[in-house]
């Protein structure tokens, strides 16, 4: 374990707080599709994004079964969490307004996640878990080299 790396606590932390995500996933055809996403996250559990079924990425996510989702700091001192691990896909009915909305209060606020979901049509929202089986981070906190 490099002296960079978090704790078990700290990376979860930390992929529990309000970052965007980017969400990796293979394709067939070229190299893999690499994509911003809002994503929760509880500490034990597993990582989850919402999204259209028939978006790109929701296509490709429902082929491949695995994907990686790296969440960052970007601002000083750096850090980041990526998580790789399978995918299961949830189609969502009812149920999407309340986890759409849900999530973007999460990133918007109350206010503006409110709207934000109201402007929506959730027809074909799917709810994707990533399940974390391999975890890589790096706190530059941890580093002599912080500033």
């Amino acid at each position: 374990m490099s002296e960079l790396s978090m704790t078990v606590h700290e990376r979860e932390e930390f992929l529990a707080g309000l970052h965007v995500g980017v969400i990796a996933v293979e394709r067939p055809d070229g190299p893999p599709l690499a994509v911003p996403v809002w994503y929760s996250y509880e500490p034990g559990g597993d990582v989850e994004v919402l999204m259209d079924a028939g978006s790109l990425k929701g296509r490709l996510l429902a082929a491949a079964g695995r994907a990686t989702l790296c969440a960052q700091q970007e601002a000083l001192p750096y850090r980041y969490v990526s998580v790789e691990g399978p995918v299961t896909i949830e189609h969502l009915s009812d149920t999407a307004f309340g986890a759409i909305e849900a999530m973007a209060i999460r990133y918007l606020g109350d206010e503006l996640g409110r709207a934000y979901a109201a402007s929506g049509s959730p027809d074909d929202e799917i709810r994707v878990r990533i399940r974390p089986e391999r975890w890589r981070t790096v706190d530059y906190a941890k580093s002599a080299i912080t500033e």
